[in-house]
């Protein structure tokens, strides 16, 4: 992750304009969410595409998210692998029995 984070900011770091707002950022993270949605829709959902859109996969829009996740958390001066070790602490901690684990599936990060 902390490559990932290099590699963009060394890419953003090229351009005077440098990172976007918090504000434009999220509005254009919530765009690259949408695009994703529309995927999914299209390959699970009821709706086919039209002939004339453009072909796209989910995992396009997966990496457009994660690179703007990246330029969302570099902007902020967030630690993106610190902040996944965190959430994955509270998902172990505090919600070890909240789902029915598969018999003999226990993992542990010791």
């Amino acid at each position: 992750m902390k490559q990932m984070q290099s590699e963009v900011d060394t890419y953003i770091g090229q351009f005077k304009e440098g990172y976007f707002n918090p504000l434009a950022m999220l509005a254009r993270m919530s765009e690259e969410v949408g695009e994703l949605a529309r995927e999914v829709n299209h390959f699970y959902g009821e709706k086919p595409k039209k002939s004339e859109e453009e072909e796209n996969t989910m995992e396009q829009e997966m990496g457009d998210i994660l690179f703007v996740l990246i330029c969302f958390a570099n902007s902020l001066n967030i630690d993106l692998e610190e902040a996944f070790n965190l959430v994955m602490n509270k998902f172990e901690v505090r919600d070890k029995d909240r789902w029915t684990r598969k018999e003999g599936e226990e993992i542990t990060n010791e």
